[in-house]
């Protein structure tokens, strides 16, 4: 697909990995997978501790268990492809494949995104309205919140697709990254890109913003209760059952900031991919680590399930 007439591309080169050295290639491909495995294990490990202690079954882990699950997902996206690529010597995606990738890609992160929102209001509720929280947070509510989260980014995620499968590739099908994402399509098509860049600064944006304010006022209003504890004991308490999600938060909005709302003249495509890696990668393999190591019910939880692991042999 070299001819500059060309209107549309049959399939794309990844040339991120391909573009390091044969050392740097294997000492890549060997981080990657181990990054992955580890993700699918560390998150399988909290979806199977959740569902086997009953202890567990309440909403905030109702929500962990389908963070880790979506975790699982976010991180298959991508990784995989890059590690097939790899070993078989390829660097060529379809155009199907492409914007399957893409749309499923925009589905998990945007799930992370609502989920974690869902889990600050969880928070919120359990902090600044502890003795009507089990009326408040319902089965069925946290069903709702879950099942609406599922809908709107899929709705999110097919306008990104069909207004990607609306522009025409030219002349250039080369991808510097190791997935298909909306900004490098965009910068190899010759349509205009006007509109869909307005749709991606102003919906992408509201999609993006509306629940990092929503966790903002959540934790606001937490902070704000917490300090009418009398105790210091009793503060550190309540603020504690946060930590966690507040530590995955930072994590995850600081790398999504860092590649799609810092200024154009502060990128390059190295800081774009390293920052990707942080929240298709790194963000997913260390959740389970954040979760598990800073809460006592999870350790129990996982130690028991261990417990019951090596009986069984």
């Amino acid at each position: 697909m070299s001819g500059a007439n060309q209107s549309s591309a049959s399939e794309f080169l990844l040339l991120w990995l391909s573009r390091k050295s044969k050392e740097q290639q294997q000492l890549l491909f060997m981080l990657f997978l181990s990054m992955y495995l580890a993700s699918v294990l560390g998150n399988l490990l909290i979806i199977l501790a959740i569902s086997t202690d009953s202890r567990l079954h309440s909403p905030m882990y109702f929500f962990l268990s389908n963070l880790s699950f979506m975790d699982i997902c976010f991180t298959s996206t991508t990784i995989p492809k890059m590690l097939v690529n790899h070993i078989l010597g390829s660097q060529t995606i379809s155009y199907p494949e492409c914007l399957t990738q893409m749309y499923f890609f925009i589905v998990f992160i945007n799930m992370d995104n609502f989920l974690l929102t869902v889990m600050a209001y969880d928070r919120f509720v359990a902090v600044c309205h502890p003795l009507h929280y089990t009326t408040k947070m319902t089965p069925q509510l946290c069903a709702l919140l879950v099942s609406g989260s599922w809908v709107v980014a899929n709705l999110h995620a097919l306008l990104y697709t069909l207004l990607t499968a609306g522009l025409s590739f030219c002349a250039d099908n080369r991808i510097p990254h190791f997935f298909c994402d909306v900004a490098p399509l965009l910068k190899l098509t010759c349509s205009d890109t006007h509109v869909s860049e307005m749709v991606i600064l102003t919906e992408g944006g509201v999609m993006t913003i509306t629940p990092l304010i929503c966790i903002l006022v959540s934790y606001f209003c937490i902070a704000c209760a917490v300090l009418k504890i009398p105790s210091a004991k009793g503060r550190w308490k309540a603020f504690s059952t946060c930590g966690s999600h507040l530590a995955v938060v930072s994590l995850f909005y600081g790398t999504i900031f860092a590649v799609y709302f810092s200024p154009s003249s502060t990128h390059s495509a190295e800081n774009d991919i390293a920052a990707a890696v942080m929240y298709t990668v790194v963000t997913p393999m260390l959740n389970p680590f954040i979760y598990s190591l800073r809460n006592k019910d999870m350790k129990g939880a996982l130690r028991k399930m261990m417990g019951r692991k090596r009986e069984s042999t």
